[in-house]
């Protein structure tokens, strides 16, 4: 199975002039843990839950008025869709991260989280745990 049948095509997108707290309304509002960043019309990076609470709320930002332009990670760490879960599973643990852009001939056309990969995985899993 490739990456292709996991990841979500819907790419949110916000502007690297975004506030912080902007940021994380839209992620609340529309049940994401991340957004991609964009610069000058182009992907410059990615923005998570994460970045947001180490980089921002934890060093005391006013997230009213600091953008996502001082905290947004970069670049975007990707796979190309033809990859295997495993291999994007690895890449995940290897760069320390939960969301990775995937990849069609080098253009970002998706993300997957580490959540569709849990879920991925737990399918794959045998024997199935229930409640009788």
């Amino acid at each position: 199975m490739s990456l292709a049948r996991l990841m979500n095509r819907e790419i949110k997108k916000i502007s690297n002039g975004t506030t912080i707290q902007e940021a994380a309304q839209i992620m609340g509002n529309q049940k994401v843990g991340s957004l991609f960043v964009e610069k000058d019309g182009q992907l410059a990076g990615i923005l998570t839950e994460t970045d947001i609470v180490r980089k921002a709320a934890a060093k005391g930002f006013d997230l009213k008025k600091e953008t996502v332009e001082s905290i947004f990670s970069k670049p975007i760490i990707s796979i190309e869709i033809t990859r295997p879960p495993q291999d994007a599973f690895d890449l995940m643990g290897e760069m320390g991260t939960r969301h990775l852009g995937i990849t069609e001939r080098g253009k970002v056309v998706g993300i997957l989280s580490v959540r569709d990969l849990l879920i991925y995985f737990k399918k794959q899993s045998e024997p199935r745990m229930g409640i009788d």
